[in-house]
């Protein structure tokens, strides 16, 4: 009952569709966990909108058969099963969704500096651990990979489904190619492989990384890599 993603940690971004609907999250959740890579339970899935139901897991063999014995992929019918064993939960008090407020009041602005600038303000103001773990993160991960990540979340707030995916692609392939940063090599290296978690990042602040650095991960693939093509017409209708 875990979610997050993480990958701002290992120099990477929000990819698998994302920073689609980590962009449709209320308010600036989704920036917050994007940048963070902080971890929701089960139970704030359920309050956010990230996830639709929520069973105790002594339930499942129950909905896997249930759901085994359906003939349709109408949504209401599978719906309804699933709220059969479904359970009514609620984020505990110690949820970030319950200092909502906070989160939009620092990830809503432009920028990661001017972010870190709105936390350390609130830190200041407050001495709000919270706020002064978010900073700690932060500086913890890859500059250029915040960056990117925040105009990914950002652009996504605009474009559908496809075009996110189509972006994400594109950001992945200009990462593994290593021709603007190291930092997704280095970042499994620190994290996966010898696991020193003492990443090397390059740009290693947020100063030193250029808009045109972080323009080029949004850029079109050259001739010999192909942008992602998706069989939008092909939809499949319901049954």
């Amino acid at each position: 009952q875990v979610f997050a993603t993480p990958e701002t940690q290992i120099g990477f971004h929000p990819d698998a569709g994302a920073s689609f609907y980590l962009s449709h999250l209320p308010g600036y959740l989704g920036e917050y966990l994007a940048l963070t890579g902080e971890k929701l339970s089960g139970e704030e899935m359920i309050a956010c909108g990230l996830a639709t139901h929520f069973s105790h897991s002594a339930r499942l063999s129950w909905i896997e058969e249930r759901l085994g014995k359906l003939i349709t992929d109408d949504p209401s019918i599978i719906e309804t099963s699933l709220e059969q064993y479904g359970d009514v939960v609620y984020p505990d008090k110690s949820s970030v969704l319950h200092r909502i407020d906070m989160v939009d009041k620092c990830f809503c602005h432009d920028t990661v500096e001017e972010i870190l600038d709105a936390l350390e303000t609130e830190a200041a103001r407050s001495s709000d651990n919270w706020c002064y773990k978010m900073i700690t993160r932060l500086n913890e991960v890859s500059p250029l990979s915040l960056k990117v990540a925040l105009k990914s979340i950002r652009e996504s707030r605009y474009q559908p489904l496809d075009q996110c995916l189509i972006r994400e692609y594109r950001i992945s392939a200009h990462a593994m190619s290593r021709h603007v940063s190291n930092d997704f090599c280095e970042g499994i290296r620190a994290r996966l492989i010898d696991k020193d978690f003492a990443p090397k990042w390059d740009p290693p602040s947020l100063e030193q990384v250029s808009q045109d650095m972080v323009d080029d991960y949004f850029s079109p693939l050259g001739e010999y890599e192909a942008d992602l093509e998706l069989p939008t017409k092909l939809r499949e209708a319901f049954v």
